[in-house]
């Protein structure tokens, strides 16, 4: 009986978190990054590290600030997101997608700002593959004439 009201309390919980936190998706690359998007005071959070210790680089970082700043909404929300695989740049192409998804499930009227600098649209360049006869993916080896 104990057990059937205890689950009965951890779902009323979970509901609650669902209409206050929008999630999403974003990739970029080899990256996947989910990104938790909720109400707050402008924390970022990458892997449970700051986004400062996470992105030394100045660029990456203003990068991921881009979607909130360009909406005028960078103190309003708390980031919390867990990216894996690529490199850094990649990673941070993930997290701006993903938190631009989640922007726009929060606010759909945000939309157009967010389209107009090609936010919403997920960047679908990825590496070439390396081709056989070839050095790398266009790359020939060196040709010798003698």
């Amino acid at each position: 009986m104990n057990a059937n009201l205890n689950t009965d309390i951890e779902k009323k919980h979970i509901n609650q978190n669902i209409n206050e936190t929008k999630y999403a998706t974003g990739r970029r690359k080899r990256s996947i990054a989910k990104v938790w998007l909720k109400k707050g005071s402008g924390n970022i959070l990458i892997n449970g590290k700051k986004m400062v210790e996470y992105f030394k680089t100045a660029n990456l970082q203003m990068a991921v600030c881009r979607p909130l700043t360009l909406v005028k909404k960078s103190t309003d929300f708390d980031v919390r997101c867990t990216v894996k695989g690529g490199g850094f740049t990649g990673q941070a192409g993930a997290i701006i997608h993903g938190v631009t998804r989640a922007l726009v499930d929060f606010d759909p009227t945000l939309k157009p700002a967010l389209k107009k600098e090609k936010l919403t649209t997920r960047d679908s360049r990825v590496v070439e593959r390396k081709k056989y006869g070839k050095r790398k993916a266009r790359r020939s080896y060196q040709f010798s004439k003698r």
